[in-house]
């Protein structure tokens, strides 16, 4: 029999090296797991890896040439499969199999395929997701390596579809709510551009043929219609243009972590949405820190997982004054209450936890209550955007009609006369 050397993590998550006798591979990584070690490496004595040893390698096929990254819906129903495949009792490697073999044509099937063949060849399950960033973030990676390290991956794996359909549910909430307005503001734009464009040029002939003195509000609408024409740039042009380079400008502006830091300010003070998106980050970051310390993950490591990941950058710089002081072995809860970008309410209830020891629980309940908080805000600003758009839709077309048929009358009073 070969001797295979090998490196594992034991129960209390130790580092445990040491050699074993066994057939192939396959064997000696069942045997690793049978004395309740989790292999993270291992290669024949003398040989080379184990991962390209012996009769069960097998060979990337079926690739597919794929652009971008994985869907979050994709690899929360992954997630979901994965926790129920393990609380069933499955090995990973047949549970990442089974699971890779129900996917599309596309990314998530390579990613799977790759995944396979590492953890064949002795790498953790965190370790062979960490080489596909297009599909599991740096939150993800963490969290499936403080369930194996636990020995409570089922479990991790169940906390993490919970967490990441809480935020696809919130997004979409945030999403759905700007998709209305948008649209309707696009086609009113396009339509009052069409007036101007075709309509009123015309009403402007017939004036001119008649020879009648134009009110002041026509001559605005007139004045209007020849800018959206013929201006110099012309105004169709801006107006097609303009939500186009805003768009790129606000990309480029967060190319940096000046310009996102400038943005996300900006933002958090509008009106309505101002409170909407500063909410949904403080949900989001309390989420992510709370789902992360109930891993087992540690609060230094935790703090800058969630810091990387809140896709906010004003609570990204808050998040690392907090790293730095509990690192100099102050509270979690005095810098934060210092940087005051979230409520005095949160910082209570994270200071609460703190001398509790219940820190994630207390954590989670923040992004539960800040949850509920967005879907009022959400309603509220669903019942302001209504009778806002209809008021300034009804005045631009009052104006329109108005400023057209002034002059009309005018005309029509003269000809009666004449």
């Amino acid at each position: 029999m070969a001797k295979f050397v090998y490196e594992a993590m034991n129960q209390a998550g130790q580092e445990v090296k040491d050699e074993v006798e066994a057939p192939s591979s396959k064997d000696a990584l069942a045997k690793i797991r049978s004395m309740g070690y989790f292999p993270t490496r291992i290669r024949e004595k003398g040989g080379k890896k184990a991962a390209a040893a012996g009769p069960g390698k097998k060979k990337k096929t079926g690739m597919t040439i794929t652009i971008g990254g994985v869907k979050s819906k994709v690899i929360t129903q992954f997630t979901r499969q994965l926790s129920t495949l393990q609380d069933a009792g499955l090995p990973i490697l047949r549970s990442i199999h089974i699971l890779g073999e129900q996917q599309k044509p596309g990314l998530m099937k390579n990613v799977l395929a790759g995944v396979g063949e590492d953890v064949e060849g002795g790498a953790t399950l965190s370790e062979a997701f960490a080489k596909h960033p297009k599909a599991f973030n740096r939150l993800y990676v963490n969290m499936i390596a403080a369930g194996e390290t636990g020995g409570v991956l089922d479990v991790i794996c169940q906390r993490l579809a919970e967490f990441m359909e809480k935020s696809q549910k919130l997004k979409r909430k945030v999403v759905g709510a700007m998709v209305y307005p948008i649209v309707v503001i696009f086609a009113a734009v396009g339509i009052v551009t069409g007036i101007m464009i075709v309509v009123v040029p015309k009403f402007q002939e017939i004036f001119h043929d008649f020879g009648t003195e134009l009110p002041g509000v026509t001559k605005v609408l007139i004045g209007i219609s020849n800018w959206v024409v013929g201006g110099t740039p012309p105004g169709w042009a801006l107006l097609l243009f303009s939500p186009i380079a805003f768009l790129i400008f606000f990309k480029l502006a967060r190319q940096s972590r000046g310009g996102r830091y400038a943005t996300d300010v900006v933002t958090m003070k509008l009106p309505v949405m101002g409170g909407i998106v500063s909410k949904t980050a403080v949900g989001r970051f309390t989420r992510t820190l709370g789902t992360l310390i109930n891993a087992g993950v540690p609060i230094l490591e935790a703090i800058n997982i969630t810091k990387e990941t809140s896709g906010n950058e004003v609570l990204a710089q808050a998040l690392e004054k907090v790293h730095d002081s509990i690192r100099e072995g102050d509270t979690f809860a005095n810098p934060l209450r210092a940087s005051k970008v979230v409520d005095s309410i949160v910082v209570n209830m994270i200071d609460v936890g703190e001398e509790t020891g219940d820190l994630d629980s207390m954590l989670i309940k923040v992004a539960d209550n800040y949850d509920d908080e967005v879907d009022t805000l959400v309603g509220t600003l669903f019942s302001l955007i209504e009778p806002i758009m209809v008021l300034v839709l009804g005045g631009i077309v009052g104006f329109i009609v108005v400023a057209l048929f002034m002059p009309l009358v005018s005309l029509i009073g003269s000809v009666s006369t004449g």
